[in-house]
């Protein structure tokens, strides 16, 4: 199997990273392949911005949304964007790994959710969503 886990947590000491660690010692013992994507060491950007882009459909007026659907067919996502969008793809399972904060994901998780699950890419233009969707046979955890 192939596995992408998202870790989301500052400190290398911490409960998550001891979690994060024991997964991938154990997926790897028992065969599997494991990519860990560690937001933090990684420097991963959280804001999205004109800069997750290598050209825009429009330099005048810019709308997030409308930006990463040309992407998604030109193929102009940044270079950051698109290695976790690949890792996405390749990966049978991704586990999502962080500490909760103020009832929900910390900002640099929730960017990497709203810039690699990016519109064209993962849900939109006629891509379908929950059970028709693009990722539909992947497991999440």
């Amino acid at each position: 199997m192939k596995i992408l886990i998202v870790h989301a947590h500052s400190e290398s000491q911490s409960f998550n990273a001891a979690l994060k660690d024991c997964a991938v010692d154990t997926f790897q013992k028992n065969g599997d392949q494991v990519i860990v994507s560690d937001l933090y060491s990684m420097g991963f950007k959280a804001v999205a911005d004109k800069m997750d882009f290598k050209d825009l459909a429009n330099p005048d007026y810019f709308k997030y949304q409308a930006e990463q659907t040309n992407a998604a067919s030109k193929n102009l996502f940044s270079d950051d964007i698109k290695v976790e969008m690949d890792k996405l793809i390749w990966a049978d399972v991704v586990i999502f790994n962080f500490p909760l904060w103020w009832f929900s994901v910390p900002a640099i998780l929730k960017g990497w959710v709203d810039r690699v699950f990016a519109m064209g890419f993962a849900y939109g233009g006629g891509k379908g969503v929950y059970d028709t969707g693009v990722f539909k046979v992947k497991k999440v955890c």
